[in-house]
This record gives C-alpha cells, sequence and structure tokens, in this order.
C-alpha cells in the first residue's frame, strides 16, 4: 500500500519529482556540473548551518524568560511563523535556501521560550531532552547507515500512516478540549498518558529514517543544489519535532516523582 499524504508537514519531507520538474528540466538543459548537484557532504553543511541559526534565536527568548522578560509573544510567533514557512516550502522548494534559515530562526524563538517554560518548573530536563536528542539521532544515523534498519516501501508506509494517526489524534484532542472542555489522556501524568508520549516518540524517531533516505536517493538523482535546504530542512522539522517529545516525557515523568 502506497500512501501519498497531502499534509504539508509529511511533503516538506518529501522529495518529489513533481516538486522539482521544473528545475530538473532546467538542470538537465545545461552541461552537467556536479557542483549544482545535491550533496550529502552539502546537505550537512546547510543542516549544521540551520542548527546554529536555531540555537541563536533559542537563546534570545531563553535569555528573557530568565530575565523577567515575557517570551511568549515571539514564542507562539515564532512557532506561528516557522510553519507558515514550512508550508511555503513544501509547494514552493526552490526557495528553501531562503525560507529554511527563516525557519530556523522563528523555530528557534520558539523552542527558546519553550525550553525556557519547561526548566523552570523542572530545572535539568532540558539537557536532558537535548541529550536523548541527540544520541536517538546518532543511533538511528548509526542503523542506517550500516544498513541495520532499511528503509523499504512497507517500511514507509507504517511510518507515514503512524505519523498521520499522532497528528490526527493531536488535532482532535486539541478541539475536544476547546468544544467541550475535554481533558486529553496524554496531557496528565498516568502510565496511559506516559505511554502515549514513548510510543510518539519511537514514530518521531522513525522518521529521521525516512529523512535519512530521502536524502540519498535525492543526491543519487542528482537533484538540484537548492535541495540540499529542503533535507536539511526535513531532517530540522523532525528532530525539532523528537526534542519537544523528549521535554513532554521527562517533564511527565518529573511530575509522578
Amino acid at each position: 500500500m502506497n500512501f501519498n499524504s497531502k499534509n504539508p508537514f509529511l511533503n516538506s519531507k518529501r522529495f518529489s519529482s513533481n516538486a522539482v520538474s521544473k528545475a530538473e528540466e532546467v538542470h538537465e538543459a545545461k552541461i552537467i556540473d556536479y557542483d549544482q548537484e545535491m550533496s550529502i557532504s552539502g546537505t550537512i553543511n546547510k543542516t549544521a548551518i540551520l542548527f546554529l541559526i536555531l540555537c541563536g534565536a533559542a537563546m534570545v527568548t531563553w535569555w528573557m524568560a530568565f530575565n523577567e522578560i515575557n517570551p511568549m509573544l515571539p514564542t507562539i510567533g515564532g512557532a506561528i511563523v516557522a510553519l507558515i514557512l514550512v508550508i511555503i516550502s513544501a509547494f514552493k522548494p526552490q526557495a528553501s535556501p531562503y525560507l529554511a534559515p527563516g525557519y530556523a530562526l522563528f523555530e528557534g524563538l520558539f523552542i527558546g521560550g519553550i525550553s525556557a517554560i519547561f526548566e523552570i518548573k523542572f530545572p535539568g530536563i532540558v539537557i536532558n531532552a537535548v541529550a536523548a536528542t541527540l544520541v536517538t539521532f546518532l543511533v538511528c544515523l548509526g542503523l542506517y547507515k550500516f544498513r541495520i534498519v532499511k528503509v523499504n516501501e512497507q517500511f514507509k508506509s507504517v511510518v507515514i500512516a503512524a505519523t498521520l494517526a499522532i497528528a490526527t489524534y493531536y488535532l482532535l484532542s486539541w478541539l475536544a478540549s476547546l468544544i467541550f472542555n475535554f481533558t486529553p489522556v496524554h496531557y496528565g501524568n498516568g502510565m496511559m498518558s506516559i505511554g502515549i508520549s514513548v510510543f510518539v516518540i519511537i514514530v518521531a524517531a522513525l522518521n529521521l529514517f525516512l529523512d535519512f533516505d530521502q536524502i540519498e536517493k535525492g543526491v543519487q538523482e542528482r537533484m538540484p543544489k537548492f535541495m540540499e535546504w529542503y533535507g536539511a530542512m526535513g531532517l530540522m522539522i523532525t528532530l525539532v519535532w523528537l526534542y519537544i517529545e523528549f521535554l513532554r516525557l521527562l517533564a511527565k515523568i518529573s511530575s509522578k516523582d
């Protein structure tokens, strides 16, 4: 079974031939110039650039929170603008060299603010969440590099289906909490809530394999250079999601003490 999602978040992480068809036509019409093609090293470099931008922006809202300046406006505003840039990039991957740094900047404002909120309530939680995210990333990268985990069509279908199920559950739970004053199960710190968080973290980690595969496929298919920014942006989206889920899980565990 083949899942072709129209979800902007998932589309932003897929290397669709339709998304870059025009760029490929121009690309193939020219003399082959390997400096203008997507590469692994180029994608790694651009991922590092996005990570530095995100960390730099995060320091702003983090500093605000610990200096008695309300960081909620840039935190919420950053999340909204970052989401808009992701959606635009899903339909305009050619603009990724401009949209990806912007995404990292505004997402960093959100990450810094939300991290500070968790840190104030649960001291030490941020460093643990960062460490857990880094370890998960390295383990997944190793499993993919040595082909211990193989990304085939069945694997992709299962991961995408699980991701869509999580997104649907979160959306319906949020709407129910607004309309019916309903408290979703995953909001608490009970075993069911912790179990849901663990499941979501597993699915987020599995999405890393899709990112690695898409980047590798993009290099093999000699995608245009701008796809390095596109691939780096998709990888950052997954890492941010994974980090936030680790924050939530650690907060639930800490609140039980």
